[in-house]
């Protein structure tokens, strides 16, 4: 495993994430991630599958000082008493006393930013989470968030995959010593099907899947991958045996369109380009 350091915190660059999946496919893929030898898991509130998340890790035997665990408060908590109380939920559901990272989910349009970040920062001064981060915020919100936080800003978590241009965030990212967390780095289906990146995985005997995990986290992001099938878990970690060429990582970062974004819910996404 590689890992991604920011503002001390030390996280594996290859998460398994449980968007979009059923209590049932939690449990039974979670042995299999954790037998590959994923420990970074990364859930939220609104997946409603933080306690299925808990108890798979714990019927597995998964040791908590080996896990790095990162769950996500939703928009309708962003308020006095919700924001602890909605944390302690989650807690309980996950069944450990703090969690790793907890991320603001999305910037919405109702909560100034400075406001959700005081909120997050309380539940961290109460010793619920180790860190704290964002997601789904643009630069402005970015620089904004950085500036107002009394404890560091580890993670921005936004939508990154090779048909999307991320390199104006990712550049104010550095500059504030904040890491990219990836998500739908399968393009929602679209990257294990792509021609261009196929042919390149056959140059190492890798998949395409495979390809674009290493490509974001060969760039230094953490890369959040997800399969509710057990068989494919191993695949989408064995990515850390081979290293792509400067020609292939420029062909991949080529493949990016106006167009490219995938997720971007209205009263919930920010201007992008701010």
């Amino acid at each position: 495993m590689e890992y991604v350091t920011a503002h001390g915190a030390r996280i594996p660059a290859l998460g398994f994430g449980v968007f979009r999946m059923s209590d049932a496919e939690v449990e039974a893929v979670v042995p299999a991630a954790l037998e590959a030898g994923f420990r970074h898991f990364d859930t939220a509130q609104i997946y409603k599958n933080e306690a299925a998340l808990g108890r798979a890790l714990d019927a597995a035997g998964a040791k908590r000082d080996e896990l790095f665990l990162t769950t996500k408060v939703w928009v309708d908590k962003y308020a006095k008493g919700q924001f602890a109380a909605s944390v302690d939920e989650s807690l309980d559901k996950l069944g450990v006393d703090k969690v790793d990272l907890l991320l603001l989910h999305w910037p919405g349009d109702s909560v100034p930013v400075p406001e959700q970040v005081a909120l997050i920062n309380e539940v961290q001064a109460a010793g619920k989470t180790r860190f704290i981060g964002v997601s789904n915020q643009n630069v402005s919100q970015l620089r904004e968030s950085a500036r107002v936080s009394p404890a560091p800003i580890v993670t921005n978590q936004v939508e990154l995959h090779p048909y999307i241009d991320q390199s104006r965030l990712a550049q104010a990212a550095q500059e504030l010593g904040i890491a990219i967390t990836a998500y739908y780095g399968m393009a929602d289906g679209a990257v294990p099907k792509d021609e261009a990146l196929q042919k390149i995985g056959a140059q190492y005997g890798k998949t395409a899947a495979q390809v674009a995990l290493r490509w974001l986290v060969q760039q230094g992001y953490i890369a959040l991958s997800k399969t509710a099938r057990p068989a494919r878990v191993a695949e989408n970690f064995d990515i850390f045996d081979f290293t792509l060429s400067p020609a292939d990582m420029q062909i991949i970062a080529g493949l990016s369109r106006p167009d490219g974004r995938i997720v971007d819910p209205k009263g919930l996404a920010p201007d992008w380009a701010a």
